[in-house]
């Protein structure tokens, strides 16, 4: 009889992991990237360069070069930020982590404790949402309209906490791109995010990963350049830009606060190839790169709007984003986006249902969140037609004679 280890696994333990499966045919969840547009020989390039150059470093858990990252890395984000987000900041304001994912851990970690106050989007990404359940943290969720958290529901969520005694821990926003919803905050209302968060002395948490990814390849300031009280914690990634499997994020903070997430980096740093290469690859190529990938992705966008235009009509609502590799799609009330999840998954088509990304449920049960970097054209147009299948036999959406088609582009 085979051991059981169940009953030593501490209470408020995540659930058992489901052994892993190759996804659906169609798959239109996780942030992945376009397998296409990934620069393979110029990255065979930059890591052959980085190993002849200073291959040897790799003696050392953290590249001879302290906890904080490679530091040529470091110097290039510097440049980076302060060109497209105008983020004033030195090497030694930086921590490269494993992915951005690692960075909201850091963060939560030497902020969070059971029971604390945190206020975030309505709508938001699932795995900050999960992490704050797993915290035991309250969490406020406020409102989003097309320029993103809305700031009258804002101001009044501060109030009323302030009335019952709790200063939340931090306000977390994914304003540039915003997921899943991708709305941009516009600079006016940053300047009003940054004024209450001073007024009521709670600190922002800025996520950036999706920044790079606007179709006009101009964004607002980030909130961490805007503040004048360093008051905002900052993180990005090149998982978006580059490749996810690199796992190579990053988080920007005053030291005051990055001396207390670093002594939780207890990893011994983070992989030093993956650093040394995207160093090498991102002095070279980044910023022709990055223009050349948005451009792919708006293509596949399109493709996607023409998609569900063909086969649902009006029966899919949506904006059409002004960058990102996600689309946030409202069907009609007689869906149940959890249930059609399901039914999707058996006929080879993998989404991501609203209510997983929504402290709303109820609200965003007709909603769900369809990525469109990693699916050729063929298979988004072929996905979507077996999708819309689906939602007609099982939910009695209109079939696409009876709806007018709209919306072709930006």
């Amino acid at each position: 009889m085979a051991f059981d280890f169940a009953p030593l696994v501490p209470a408020g333990s995540p659930a058992p992991a489901v052994r892993w499966s190759p996804p659906g045919k169609y798959n239109f969840t996780f942030g992945n990237n376009d397998p296409e547009g990934l620069d393979v020989a110029e990255l065979m390039a930059a890591a052959q360069g980085a190993l002849s150059r200073e291959g040897r470093r790799l003696s050392d858990y953290r590249l001879h070069m302290g906890p904080q990252g490679y530091r040529p890395l470091r110097e290039f984000l510097v440049k980076k930020l302060r060109r497209d987000a105008q983020i004033e900041c030195t090497a030694d304001d930086i921590l490269l982590t494993s992915g951005s994912l690692q960075g909201l851990d850091l963060v939560n970690g030497a902020l969070l404790a059971p029971g604390d106050t945190v206020i975030c989007e309505r709508d938001c990404y699932e795995g900050t949402l999960n992490r704050y359940a797993r915290r035991g943290v309250n969490v406020v969720g406020i409102a989003l309209d097309r320029g993103g958290m809305r700031m009258d529901e804002l101001e009044t969520a501060l109030a009323d906490l302030k009335k019952t005694g709790v200063r939340p821990k931090f306000i977390y926003t994914i304003p540039t791109v915003q997921n899943p919803t991708a709305t941009i905050m516009d600079e006016a209302r940053r300047k009003t995010l940054l004024a209450l968060a001073e007024d009521y002395g709670v600190p922002i948490f800025e996520d950036d990963c999706y920044a790079d990814l606007t179709w006009s390849g101009e964004r607002p300031p980030a909130l961490y350049a805007m503040s004048k009280t360093q008051n905002v914690i900052h993180i990005g990634s090149f998982s978006k830009t580059i490749a996810p499997a690199l796992r190579v994020g990053f988080i920007v903070a005053p030291w005051s606060i990055l001396s207390r997430i670093l002594p939780l980096k207890t990893d011994a740093g983070s992989g030093g190839l993956e650093q040394m290469m995207l160093a090498e690859y991102c002095e070279a190529h980044f910023a022709e790169h990055v223009p050349q990938l948005r451009q792919r992705f708006q293509a596949k966008l399109d493709t996607l709007v023409a998609a569900l235009n063909e086969q649902f009509g009006t029966a899919a609502e949506f904006d059409y984003p002004p960058g990102g590799i996600f689309l946030w799609v409202k069907l009609p009330d007689s869906v149940d986006s959890m249930k059609l999840r399901d039914k999707a998954l058996a006929a080879g088509v993998v989404i991501n249902p609203g209510p997983e990304w929504s402290l709303d449920k109820q609200g965003s049960r007709c909603r769900m969140r369809l990525c469109f970097a990693s699916p050729t054209h063929d298979e988004i147009r072929e996905g979507i037609a077996v999708l819309a299948e689906v939602c007609r036999k099982e939910f009695g959406v209109p079939t696409r004679s009876a709806n007018v088609e709209r919306r072709v582009g930006a």
